[in-house]
């Protein structure tokens, strides 16, 4: 899987859960394009670390949605929305 050391970089900077959590809960990531983005951390049970990110790190939301595989210009848009 192309995103496993990407996760694991993810991991690493999310905070509240555990590594292993959230590492089991982006396994399924192949899953997910079928949803929307909420949908997606809702699935993942990332809405709290999501929502806590888009707060006060930037770099760690668009981390976060990159990994759940959201294009690029949607997650422009869920940033700059966020301000």
């Amino acid at each position: 899987m192309i995103y496993r050391n990407s996760k694991r970089a993810l991991i690493d900077n999310l905070t509240g859960m555990t590594k292993k959590q959230i590492l089991h809960r982006t396994i399924s990531i192949e899953n997910l394009r079928g949803m929307t983005v909420n949908e997606r951390l809702y699935a993942c049970g990332l809405i709290d670390e999501f929502d806590k990110a888009i707060q006060s790190d930037k770099v760690l939301a668009k981390k976060i949605l990159t990994h759940l595989l959201v294009d690029e210009a949607s997650i422009e848009l869920i940033l700059n929305s966020k301000q």
